[in-house]
């Protein structure tokens, strides 16, 4: 179970809802077009990090990960996030943010990068348990 707000751990992080790429993406967009649509959302380069990885291209979904990894630690920090403290899969705005650092410990683990694999496994599980357990 993930901590809860007030235990120690930091606030609980909840990224604003933002449902035009979600929307886009659950009705067939390609990823690449929500992207360029809306470059923000990390959803939208977490679907492209799975797709380039599904296809045997790493290192392209290494890429895409990455982005979608820092544009969803760029919304935490403008919602307030320190740096600490969990970022819960049971929000679904979370979830583009936590699939891409999921997708960015895979890329790195597959490419030989094993500091960063451990950086962000573990940050996967810091932020959400449920997410490190849904995404394995």
């Amino acid at each position: 179970m993930a901590p809860a707000e007030g235990d120690g751990a930091g606030p609980v992080a909840r990224l604003p809802d933002d449902p035009e790429p979600r929307e886009l993406l659950a009705n067939g967009t390609p990823p690449a077009d929500v992207a360029a649509k809306y470059p923000t959302s990390s959803l939208a380069w977490a679907q492209l990090a799975d797709e380039a990885y599904e296809r045997g291209s790493v290192v392209e979904s290494y890429a895409y990960a990455r982005t979608g990894y820092h544009r969803g630690l760029d919304a935490l920090r403008r919602s307030g996030w320190k740096g600490h403290g969990p970022v819960p899969w049971e929000h679904e705005s979370n979830r583009g943010f936590l699939r891409a650092l999921h997708a960015l410990a895979r890329a790195a683990g597959d490419i030989g990068e094993q500091e960063e694999y451990e950086r962000c496994s573990q940050f996967l599980k810091d932020s959400s348990p449920t997410a490190a357990q849904t995404l394995s």
